[in-house]
């Protein structure tokens, strides 16, 4: 059993029927966070411009999931669920899910143990900016 499988057997990932009012609500979330990250690396809060980065790019993932009829009920799962539903079939660059799974030890590090600065912030909404534009043209 490979690991999408996996997710899915503990139902971490869990079949459903895509909904296009659900995928615009991640999308405007994306949107928001992203927006709100800009915000914060001007005001030079290094800390919540990398969660707030991460949280564009989970809604945006979020939201290519939802297309393929799937919701997510782990972090870990949806890095997953992108690998097989977008990378395997070549509509997604692997680098892009890198940079998720990147950005989401970014936040961690941020969020739990207190180490952020400047280079990462700079890292995460880069990633986050491009993330979304991709996810845009993929929806």
């Amino acid at each position: 059993m490979n690991e999408f499988e996996q997710c899915v057997k503990e139902r971490k990932l869990i079949k459903i029927k895509p909904s296009q009012d659900m995928i615009q609500k991640e999308l405007s979330s994306a949107e928001y966070d992203l927006e709100r990250a800009k915000n914060s690396l001007n005001e030079e809060d290094f800390k919540w411009t990398a969660i707030q980065s991460y949280y564009s790019m989970f809604h945006a993932a979020k939201a290519l999931v939802l297309k393929k009829g799937y919701r997510e009920k782990s972090h870990f799962c949806l890095i997953i669920a992108l690998r097989e539903l977008y990378v395997k079939e070549n509509t997604l660059n692997v680098e892009m899910v890198d940079n998720i799974e990147l950005c989401m030890h970014l936040r961690h590090e941020a969020d739990y143990g207190l180490i952020y600065n400047q280079e990462s912030a700079e890292t995460a909404i880069k990633y986050a900016g491009t993330f979304l534009n991709n996810a845009l043209k993929l929806l």
